[in-house]
Order: structure tokens, then sequence, then C-alpha cells
């Protein structure tokens, strides 16, 4: 009863304050004089740019407002006037059976801010209830290695859907504590990374230790849970019976609250040796797995080795390959350029044996001319002499020729019968100079009457 009586002084100590001050401020969404009204909105409008810090990213679900206690007939135009002093809204949600809604507003700034001026702001009879919105989209990020920043968190993380906040959780001195939150923009992207971290193993650095993912726990730091909102049930005013205190020594609460401080102190104890061993235990597999790793990067370096080995071999017997290809190819072109030179060899002596024989040809050819001008020239000469020797004048010759050529086979009976020998072109007569007369041969064509003497070495033109 007593912390009863408590219960309704404070209450009635702190209540008025608190409807005094909101005397002293009317709510802004319902102003006296819309002018002034207007020009504190259009003040706070252009005041609105410097609530956004740089890089922040806006309509985030961290924006996201519970209001609670809302009349039923509270509409979503009404909804967005009360807010309009904060900026431009967002999503506007209203359960009008229940009586709450949701509301979005363009950074946590703003959300803060209203969330401090609206909250027990009476409406309608009602004292509106504004808190922020549990975020269900978030997740806890464990086994962060050291060197993992917030760009590379949701850098990660982005391969699921769009991330709208990611911090790895730092202790006093900025040193990372291991441990980190990724807030996504929807549910299903945050249902994806937890059940694809959760199947495999998901590493964000060299370092090959897997993260583990959870659902965040949503907890309440700043607002807590005021006298108000306690339930006032018979529990409740049994509990309240005793004010705060100290056990005294030698009473029954004093033994039974010993008794609780030792199982405390137990598993406090028990709690750091499963901390110890969890600790040992991955110094233990942290060294296992320096090690392995040596022994894995040393295969690898040796199959790396054997593999550039089998290359060079490779690389060594296509050279080979080509060294003797380009033997081959040379012996082939040295074979192809000796028979080559052969040919022209051959052809060569041939066109020479040629040569050699059309000369001999040629050369018996140019002797048998001369031989027979020589015997026409003999017989020529034997009449020549012959009609030397005879007078001139007469036909009587001096003497016989010899018998010579075909001539000395014509028996003699036949010589009448021979044909005379050519007269001389004009087919003139008479003896010529020195020579006797050639009787017996008809004159030639005549070709007309001698235009005058000619020498013995001219001859007349026609």
């Amino acid at each position: 009863m007593q912390g009863n009586k408590g219960f309704n002084m404070e209450k009635q100590n702190h209540t008025p304050r608190k409807q005094h001050q909101h005397q002293q401020h009317p709510p802004p969404s319902i102003p006296a004089n819309g002018q002034q009204a207007n020009s504190q909105n259009e003040g706070l409008t252009i005041d609105l740019k410097n609530f956004r810090k740089p890089g922040e990213k806006t309509f985030t679900q961290r924006s996201r407002l519970f209001v609670g206690n809302l009349p039923p007939d509270i509409t979503e135009e009404e909804m967005r006037k009360l807010f309009e002093k904060y900026g431009k809204a967002g999503e506007v949600f209203i359960h009008k059976d229940k009586g709450f809604g949701f509301i979005r507003l363009e950074t946590r700034t703003l959300a803060e801010i209203a969330k401090v001026e609206l909250d027990n702001m009476p409406l309608r009879g009602k004292q509106l209830r504004v808190r922020f919105a549990c975020h269900s989209a978030s997740l806890t990020v464990r086994n962060l290695p050291q060197f993992v920043s917030n760009e590379l968190l949701e850098e990660a993380f982005s391969v699921f859907g769009q991330v709208e906040r990611a911090v790895v959780i730092v202790d006093d001195r900025g040193r990372s504590s291991g441990k980190g939150i990724v807030e996504f923009s929807g549910k299903p992207a945050a249902r994806k990374a937890l059940d694809r971290c959760s199947d495999g193993s998901f590493l964000l650095t060299t370092f090959p230790r897997p993260v583990t993912v959870e659902p965040m726990d949503q907890y309440d730091d700043e607002e807590g849970l005021p006298e108000k909102l306690v339930i006032k049930n018979q529990q409740y005013h049994k509990e309240r019976e005793q004010p705060p205190r100290f056990a005294q020594p030698g009473s029954f609460e004093y033994e039974y609250a010993m008794r609780w401080k030792a199982l405390i102190e137990m598993e406090k104890q028990q709690q750091e040796q499963v901390d110890r061993n969890i600790k040992e235990a991955r110094e233990k597999l942290e060294m296992e797995m320096e090690a392995a790793r040596h022994e894995h990067q040393v295969m690898l370096m040796r199959q790396d080795l054997m593999r550039r080995q089998e290359e060079l071999r490779r690389m060594e017997e296509l050279h080979n390959q080509e060294v003797q290809k380009r033997k081959q190819l040379e012996l082939r072109q040295e074979e192809e350029r000796r028979r080559r030179e052969e040919e022209m060899r051959r052809q060569q002596e041939e066109m020479m044996r040629r040569q050699q024989e059309g000369f001999k040809g040629n050369f018996a050819d140019a002797r048998e001319p001369p031989d027979m001008r020589m015997g026409q020239m003999g017989m020529g000469g034997t009449i020549g002499m012959n009609n030397r020797g005879a007078m001139g004048g007469t036909n009587v010759p001096a003497a016989a020729p010899p018998a010579t050529g075909p001539g000395a086979m014509i028996p003699d009976g036949a010589m009448g019968m021979t044909p005379p020998p050519p007269a001389d072109r004009f087919g003139q007569g008479g003896a010529m100079e020195g020579l006797g007369a050639m009787g017996g041969n008809p004159p030639a064509f005549n070709r007309g009457n001698p235009g005058g003497d000619f020498g013995p070495n001219k001859r007349r033109r026609y």
C-alpha cells in the first residue's frame, strides 16, 4: 500500500507538471494563427537541410516512428499534417481498429525531434505515444575480423539486398569488438542473408573464420520502462510492499540472498571458465590454421612449380618440334636446291652438247659448198686453159681437157648430146681478152643493142 501511495504521489507530482509544459508550448498541429504557422513551417523547411548528415540515406527504417493511442477517427491526411513540421513524410500506415500507426520521416534526426516533441501530446482526449519502430530487417554479425570496417561490412552484405546501415561496434578505445549491425531495407534481404550465412561459410577477409549472423535483439535503452507503463496487478502490489533496502545479516532474506549471490558467482566463474576455454580453443585453432596455411602455401608453391616445370617441358618439346620442323624444311629446301642445280647443270650440258652438234653440222654444211665450187672452178679453169692454148679466132683446141668429175663417165658418142655450157648472161659472143673464142654456143636472149663498148670489168645497164 505504501508503494501504491508513493506511486499516487509521484503521479500527482509529475502529471500536472507535464500538462503545464504542454500548456506553455501548444502543439504545432493546432496553430492559433495560420500565417504564423506558415512562417514557422517555412523557416523549419529551410533549416531541414541542416539535419541531414553527409552521405546519410533518407527514408530508412531508422527514421520510422511508431505512433500509439491514436483516435479511431483519425485519417491519413491528419497524420501527415501532424508531422508536417518535420518535413515530408514518406510512408504512412494507420490501423484504426487497434489505434496505432507508423510514419517514416526523411532522416533519423528529424524522427528524434518529432519523437521528443509529439510524445505524450494530447489529441482528442488521448495522449500520443511516439516511439521508434522496431527494425525487423536488422541482423547482428559476430566473429568479425580485426580489420573489417563499416564500409567493408556494408559492401559484403550488399550482395543480399539493399543495405541501409552497417556499423562495426567498437569499445571505448575505438577497437573492434568483433560484432556488427547490418540493417536492410526489407525483410526478404535480411532473411536471405540469414539463410545463406547459416548454411554456408561467409568470409569477409583472407582470415578463414566465417562470420555468424543472427537476428538482432531489439532493446529500448533510451526510454526504458516508465512507471506509468507497468501493469498494476496483484503481484505488482505484493512486490511493492517493501521499499529498496539491504538485507540484515542472520535474517531469512539475508540467508537466501547469500545463496543467490553464490549461484550468481558460480555462474560467473563458469562463464569465465567457458570464455577461457573458448579463448584457448581459438588460439589453438589459429595456430593450427597458421601451420596448415603455411603447409597449404608450400603445397600451392610446389604445385605452381610443378605446373611451371610442366609448362617449361611442354615449351621445350614445342621448341624441339619447331627445330625439327625447321631442320626438315631446311633439308627439303637444300635437296630442292641441289635438284634444281643438278637440273640446271644437265640443261646446260644438254645445251652445250646441242650447240656442239649444231656447230659440227654447220661446219660440215659450210665445207661442202666450197668443194663443189672448187670443182666447178676446176672445170672452168680447164676450159679456160684449153681455150687459152687455142689460136685466136679458131675453133680448134690446143689440147684435150682431162677427164675429171662426172663428165669422165660419159661416153664419147654422147658428148654431142650434152647441153652446151651456160652462156653469158647477156648472150654476147666473141672472144674475151686473152682467151680463145668460145664458139658453138647460141646467143642468149637479145635484150637490145648495146649502147656502147663497155670494158671487160663493167656491165652495161638495162
